[in-house]
Parts: structure tokens; C-alpha cells; sequence
């Protein structure tokens, strides 16, 4: 009886996992049609008033997106400023500005300069 009931159980699970496939398929179908609906609609009224057809792009300028994460870091590093610890030394500061530097590195003695081969 166990077999029976864990067969059918396994039946019922596939068939409804296929139906959520078929359901997400469908919907995904309708909406590439909706789509070309409009561009069909959009460059049929394009040609009705003699404007030239034109394509749907994406604009995006690779520079942008830098640009985007380096004002949100100039957020967070401008209340990092703001705190007391902003009172340190102006080396420091720029230091941190230029980020290429720890905090406290002119600090370090234990370490001894040699040639570069």
C-alpha cells in the first residue's frame, strides 16, 4: 500500500511541476507576442505618417556604470569624513582618499626597504 500511495504521490508532483513549466512557458510566449504587437503597431504607424521606423535600443555607455558605483562610494566614504576620527592627520585623509594606502601604514617600523631586482 505504501508503494501505491508514494507512486501516485510522485505522479501528482510531476504532473503539477509539467503544468508549472507549461504555465511559465505560456506566459512567457504571451508577452514576446505582446511585444511585437506593439513594435508591428508602432512601425505600421510609422510608415502611415512617413516617419522613419525606429529600433528599441538600449543605450548603455560602459563609462556609466563606474561612474554609478563611484558616487555611492563618495556616499559612504563622505560620512566615514564626517566622524571625529576625521580629525586626523591630513596625510591620512588623503590617503584614504586616494585608496591605495591602509590607514596607519606610516605607522609600520618593522619593516625594512630593499632594491627592486
Amino acid at each position: 500500500m505504501n508503494e501505491f500511495v508514494a507512486g501516485v504521490l510522485r505522479l501528482v508532483l510531476r504532473v503539477v511541476v509539467v503544468a508549472m513549466g507549461v504555465v511559465l512557458f505560456l506566459s512567457l510566449v504571451a508577452a514576446v507576442m505582446v511585444l511585437a504587437l506593439v513594435w508591428a503597431l508602432r512601425a505600421g504607424w510609422a510608415r502611415l505618417t512617413g516617419k522613419p521606423v525606429t529600433p528599441w535600443v538600449m543605450r548603455m555607455v560602459p563609462r556609466t556604470g563606474f561612474g554609478t558605483v563611484f558616487r555611492s562610494t563618495e556616499r559612504w566614504t563622505a560620512a566615514r569624513r564626517a566622524s571625529p576620527a576625521a580629525d586626523a592627520a591630513p596625510e591620512e585623509s588623503a590617503a584614504s582618499r586616494r585608496g591605495g594606502v591602509l590607514p596607519g601604514a606610516q605607522d609600520v617600523t618593522d619593516v625594512v626597504p630593499r632594491e627592486v631586482r
